[in-house]
Formats: C-alpha cells, sequence, structure tokens
C-alpha cells in the first residue's frame, strides 16, 4: 500500500482549514485516512502550523511520501531536515 502525507480540507466555503493526514494514494482527498498527524489553519496572520514530530518523521521513515504542499510544511517545521539527518 502506497501512502502519502497530504492535506485533508475542512471548515467553511472561503475559510478553510486542513488536517494533515496519512492516507492510502489511492482514496480521495477527504475520504478515509490511516492517521491525523497535525492541522494546518491558512487564516490567521501568520498561518498556523501544528505538527506532531515523531509521527511525521515514522511515516516519512516507513516510505510515507509527501505531498507538495504537505513538503512545504514539513520543510517549514523543519521535520524534513531531521529527516535528512538521520
Amino acid at each position: 500500500m502506497a501512502t502519502k502525507i497530504r492535506l485533508r480540507r475542512l471548515g467553511a466555503k472561503k475559510a478553510p482549514f486542513y488536517r494533515v493526514v496519512v492516507a492510502d494514494s489511492r482514496s480521495p482527498r477527504d475520504g478515509k485516512f490511516i492517521e491525523e498527524i497535525g492541522y494546518y489553519d491558512p487564516t490567521t496572520n501568520p498561518a498556523t502550523i501544528k505538527i506532531d514530530e515523531e509521527k511525521a518523521l515514522k511515516w516519512l521513515n516507513d516510505g510515507a511520501q509527501p505531498s507538495d504542499t504537505a513538503k512545504a510544511l514539513l520543510k517549514a517545521q523543519g521535520i524534513l531536515a531531521k529527516k535528512a539527518a538521520q
């Protein structure tokens, strides 16, 4: 099973809120997921990013591939740098 780290959209129209989840690559964007590892709120100034570092590193080491946006969030939190240092 190929897993991806990606965003799951929640919130109202024109007021998005995202959860960072690990999901099967074949499941739909807002569909079934394996584990929630954090959240991202772009409506605040500055944007709020909270990702559980241990869970994210565990999934990255297990082979989960982050989407482009999730990769940018992981990089902003410094998680990708820690994975590269391992």
